[in-house]
């Protein structure tokens, strides 16, 4: 059986992307003969998790792993330990976000590339999240090393709950899903959604509302300005057999994320038969097409984000004939048990490569 390492941030049950990715490979990993089991740093300050990589590959020499495997938002806190200590096993990363993360400032991202890459090098293969991550790596990381992409799964639970009725007594009912960070861009879907008449839809935001405490301070202050009194029903994070059952009850998603490195919601709302709406940017390019698959705006086009609504909601017709589209592009994407026997095939090749 292969025995697996994953080095992470904080708590492996979190409900955001790159952790979600991760709970989901660990639960298929037995059907591929294979187990893996989380080692995390405590969460600080920028570098200071970096003083604890010795007790974090204390713990994963407990494990007796055949190959450890980085997660990309842990991978610069290990760099100064890799300066001076050899590992006993095989070294693979997964990649999440670009070097240097996206959610921080600038010289913050310089520094943590530096250390992300860092950490790549010793590493014998790169695991992607998505095709838009390969243009974000060095061409001297690349060379030379196997790096593959392995897209999270387009199924979000077996089952789902009942979404009720998200329309709530208006033409339609809209979902987001995506943690109040200002890079997922809630303020700008707000901004564009109070412009529709009171009675047009109703939206559905789910996701954590604390992520960036100060941003989820000014979505509320928005979501309490009189023209959306009513109008916006917050969830807060659910689980995947909620999020499913929304899914299957709305009749559009739409996330205005500014930087998204694949956009898990995208390809499982399009599964879920639901045309889509966001912006320009990030990876949805690579999975909807304006006009086929959903509707792609212009990054910054607070109008023409406005007019992609209202066009959704008013005209049902439009509605089912991208949401039909979506859901056979998205039939193209690989499920979930596809990208863990993909992933585990990659990593059996990396625990026999040389160290």
């Amino acid at each position: 059986m292969l025995s697996v390492s994953l080095l992470t941030l904080g708590s492996p049950e979190q409900l955001t992307g790159g952790y979600l990715y991760h709970r989901r490979i660990a639960d298929l990993a037995p059907a591929y003969d294979a187990t893996v089991r989380f080692v995390s740093f405590e969460p600080g300050r920028f570098p200071l998790p970096a003083r604890h990589a010795g007790a974090v590959m204390r713990q994963a020499a407990d494990q007796d792993p055949q190959v450890v495997l980085v997660d990309s938002i842990a991978a610069g806190f290990l760099a100064p330990w890799l300066a001076v200590h050899r590992p006993a096993w095989p070294l693979a990363a997964i990649l999440h976000q670009p070097p240097g993360g996206i959610d921080a400032g600038r010289l913050r991202r310089a520094g943590q590339a530096r250390l992300d890459c860092a950490t790549y090098r010793h590493a014998s293969v790169l695991v992607l999240a998505s095709e838009a991550l390969a243009a974000t790596l060095p061409h001297r990381l690349t060379r030379g090393r196997a790096v593959v992409v392995v897209p999270p799964g387009r199924d979000v639970a077996p089952d789902a709950a009942d979404g009720g009725d998200l329309r709530v007594g208006r033409r339609a009912g809209l979902l987001c899903v995506g943690n109040w960070v200002e890079r997922k861009g809630i303020l700008d879907l707000l901004e564009a959604f109070a412009q529709l008449p009171p009675d047009a839809a109703t939206l559905h935001l789910v996701g954590r509302e604390d992520a960036e405490p100060a941003y989820g301070s000014r979505v509320r202050a928005r979501l309490a300005r009189g023209d959306l009194a009513g109008r916006v029903v917050v969830h807060g994070p659910v689980d995947t057999r909620t999020v499913a059952g929304l899914y299957r009850a709305a009749d559009a998603f739409v996330l205005a994320s500014m930087r998204e490195p694949y956009g898990t919601v995208y390809g499982e709302a399009m599964a879920s038969g639901l045309p889509v709406v966001g912006w320009r940017a990030g990876n949805l390019p690579h999975l909807a097409r304006d006009e086929q698959e959903g509707l792609i705006v212009e990054l910054g086009d607070a109008d023409g984000l406005t007019t992609a609504l209202h066009r959704l909601v008013y005209d049902e017709e439009l509605r089912h004939r991208l949401g039909a589209a979506a859901g056979r592009r998205a039939a193209s994407f690989a499920t979930w048990e596809q990208s863990a026997q993909h992933l585990f095939s990659v990593l059996r090749a990396a625990a026999r490569s040389p160290r």
